[in-house]
């Protein structure tokens, strides 16, 4: 395990309260209570969040959090830590039960069991989170959700095999031509 700073466990803190705040509390003003007067958050590929304090408590409290599903739980692969900022490497894990407009917009539940590989990117200033940039392959959640073509160069849940597992199969996509 690595050995953080006092200040890099200070950010730690942060991010760790404000996750909690999200996924265990579901509390959007406990959220928002992390972050700074004008924060930012950016899930890149579908172009879901907000900008601005109060439009991101309304985007939690309205969007966010009632659309998780019970079971999402985060698994930290990684996780870097600099003097304002932290970079986490984690799969997401959940039961696609309710529609998430904020992670597939427009998709009904398909009761599909989905792990999701993450990058977070989260910048902060004086001490608070200023803004969450969050990264995932897209294809890979509506292949796991059966919506794309069987056919297609897209990894389904084994995306995320290699990244707990170094020795776990590589190269199916170009072993099945």
């Amino acid at each position: 395990m690595e050995t953080f700073s006092k200040a890099q466990q200070k950010l730690i803190d942060v991010w760790d309260a404000h996750t909690a705040s999200e996924f265990a509390h579901k509390n959007a003003d406990e959220a928002i209570a992390t972050m700074t007067d004008h924060p930012v958050l950016i899930h890149v590929p579908v172009n879901t969040g907000a900008t601005g304090k109060e439009p991101l408590r309304k985007f939690y409290a309205e969007i966010f959090i009632p659309q998780m599903p019970e079971d999402a739980e985060l698994e930290l692969l990684t996780r870097t830590v600099g003097g304002n900022r932290i970079v986490d490497e984690f799969i997401l894990h959940l039961t696609h039960t309710v529609r998430m407009d904020w992670f597939a917009p427009g998709i009904e539940p398909t009761g599909k069991r989905l792990a999701v590989p993450h990058v977070g990117i989260i910048a902060f200033e004086g001490g608070l989170i200023a803004s969450e940039h969050i990264y995932w392959d897209q294809a890979t959640v509506l292949k796991q959700m059966g919506l794309l073509d069987e056919d297609l160069p897209v990894l389904g849940s084994e995306q995320g095999a290699r990244l707990l597992d170094p020795a776990a199969p590589a190269n199916q996509l170009i072993d099945r031509l």
